[in-house]
């Protein structure tokens, strides 16, 4: 399988009239930092275009990748809250595993995802025939993005669509997770010579380099056999069998291209591991390949990684608020025990004048210096990370602004549920969902389940709006994915190592005198998996995870996800795509 397929003329059609409406979407802030010049307008839209598609819903809507990856998983859930997030049962179904083809969350990321294939096809196709100076770097880009958007569909779907743009009345071709698996990978080494060094031919972290596709194919190495062997039911998958080209097994490749990135004197680890999710990211030493995200007229960036866990009387200012969405599994804020004072569980944020937020009753008043950009409107800076118990902030007066103490600061009170003024909003590690297979909340019990404030929450109005960079690929995943190689090939120390480079080199915040976290003295499967988990929570990265590690079939008792059979650790091609495309056969087990 080469780069040149496409779906059908349906598709094509839908990705030339995206074309046509994002003719002004850029590369990056500064439209590829000014360096394609008007020659090379064409084949840079249609390359821009195939980009936007990662960050238009498919990896930072709370419908997208979010959705697919993390409510199916142990970590998240979004559960019915009373009169909100019914919606049919979309978002039940991702984690009590009752989806089916017609599901509505899963039909939409088939579609952004097979219009993120056509979008990088026609990217290809615009780059060959151009003439222009950066022919060949476009062209490479446009190839990888294509192999992620069909490794992303083939992890999520065990299948993809391709025709080839170039041959007039080519047929369609299906491609199957266990073959086309080994032409991707064959493909993306291909591409590396023509890929630019992070930081050259005027990349950065939001373009396909070198560094991105190394990170890619770790991770396609990963998983390697899992799509070999998908219904393998004990889980026993193969990871050691010999690498494509013969040279060592799957978990060396692993280790190589991980290697690549580590070694590479590009990326470091962040000591404050929230600056990773934080609103000025952007520059961030840790991200490999990202979505760049801004507040501007083309689109104002989707803050859902924020705004879907904070509370509806959450308010970083008096007109942005949170929704009261998804939450933590029992299970995985259980996994946490004994690791609270890990530097990636929760921070306490500091403002300029010293004052401490506590969220615990203690911190009366934050001041009220920090503004929302271009405002003269004050901003609340809510903790980081893992948030439980009774939560404190800013309330809003009868004229929708702060309430303020008597010498200007921001008044901080504890808070109530929006939708049921009675219930105090503490968040409680526990659901207790009153039918235990149904994750369904009454409107008195809208304030269960612990929140992640992983991601920053931006204070500007809208509450979709957002700059935070959405990282893809980040060295913190890197080391995971090493560490993981090197356990299955049975080097359990060299594991230990990268676990422990993980855990030692971020610190706490200066109220715990920036003391680094804690290492650890041993390492077996099952903490491997939970550290992998403590590095990665929140990134949509966790179904892949549990299947890697035979943990996606398990029941998750308090969280409504039963026990379930192999065939669920894929998705239903959508109904509608099967009505249509006869082309495709349903995945075992949904017919």
């Amino acid at each position: 399988m080469k780069f040149n397929k496409i779906f059908n003329k349906t598709y094509m059609i839908t990705a030339c009239a995206a074309l046509v409406f994002a003719g002004c979407t850029s590369l990056d802030e500064e439209v590829l930092d000014e360096v394609l010049g008007e020659e090379a307008s064409n084949s840079a839209s249609a390359l821009a275009a195939a980009y936007d598609r990662l960050g238009d819903g498919t990896f930072t809507d709370n419908g997208g990748m979010i959705a697919m990856q993390e409510y199916s998983s142990d970590v998240a859930l979004l559960p019915t809250r009373g009169s909100d997030w019914g919606d049919g049962g979309k978002w039940r179904d991702m984690h009590e595993f009752t989806w089916a083809p017609t599901n509505a969350v899963i039909t939409s990321n088939w579609y952004m995802l097979t219009n993120g294939i056509t979008r990088s096809l026609t990217a290809i196709k615009s780059a060959e025939a151009s003439n222009d100076s950066n022919k060949k770097l476009f062209l490479a880009e446009a190839k990888t993005l294509l192999a992620f958007y069909t490794y992303t569909t083939l992890d999520l779907f065990g299948q993809a669509p391709y025709r080839d743009p170039l041959v007039k009345n080519a047929p369609l071709e299906i491609l199957q997770a266990g073959t086309a698996i080994d032409e991707l990978i064959k493909d993306v080494e291909a591409v590396i010579p023509d890929l630019a060094n992070l930081g050259t031919q005027g990349t950065h972290n939001g373009r396909f380099t070198k560094e991105a596709a190394y990170a890619l194919l770790a991770q396609m190495y990963l998983n390697r056999s899992v799509y070999k062997d998908r219904y393998n039911t004990t889980s026993a998958f193969n990871f050691n069998e010999p690498a494509i080209d013969g040279n060592g097994t799957d978990m060396d490749k692993v280790i190589y291209y991980s290697n690549l990135v580590i070694n590479s004197g590009k990326f470091n680890l962040e000591s404050n591991y929230f600056d990773n999710f934080s609103i000025d990211n952007s520059g961030g030493s840790e991200l490999i390949f990202a979505i760049t995200q801004k507040i501007d007229y083309i689109r104002n960036g989707d803050n859902d990684l924020a705004y879907m866990s904070c509370a509806r009387n959450q308010r970083v200012s008096a007109k942005n608020r949170g929704t009261n969405g998804s939450c933590m599994t029992p299970e995985f804020y259980a996994s946490w025990e004994g690791n609270h004072d890990d530097p990636r569980f929760h921070r306490y944020y500091q403002y300029s004048d010293g004052t401490w937020f506590m969220n615990d009753g203690t911190t009366l008043s934050v001041p009220a210096t920090d503004l929302v950009p271009g405002t003269t409107n004050p901003w609340f800076h809510f903790n980081r990370g893992i948030i439980e118990g009774q939560q404190y902030g800013p309330t809003l007066t009868s004229s929708g602004v702060f309430e303020m103490t008597d010498d200007g600061r921001i008044k901080v009170s504890p808070l109530v549920m929006e939708k049921s003024t009675t219930t105090p909003m503490v968040f409680t590690p526990e659901l207790n969902f009153d039918n235990p297979a149904q994750s369904v909340l009454a409107q008195n019990q809208i304030n269960r389940g612990v929140r992640c404030f992983k991601f920053e929450f931006d204070p500007e109005e809208g509450n979709g709006s957002s700059k935070v960079d959405i990282p893809l690929f980040r060295l913190g995943g890197v080391y995971t994915m090493r560490a993981e190689a090197y356990f299955r090939k049975g080097e359990t120390g060299l594991a230990l190592a990268d676990i422990n480079i993980l855990r030692t080199s971020r610190t706490r915040e200066a109220l715990f005198g920036n003391v680094p976290g804690k290492p650890i003295a041993a390492i077996d499967a099952e903490i491997l998996y939970k550290e992998i988990g403590f590095e990665m929570y929140w990134e949509m990265w966790r179904r892949p995870q549990m299947v890697r590690f035979g943990k996606l079939d398990l029941a998750l008792p308090g969280s409504a996800k039963p026990a379930t059979e192999p065939f669920r650790r894929i998705f239903p091609i959508p109904q509608g795509t099967i009505d249509v495309t006869k082309e495709f056969t349903q995945n075992k087990g949904y017919n």
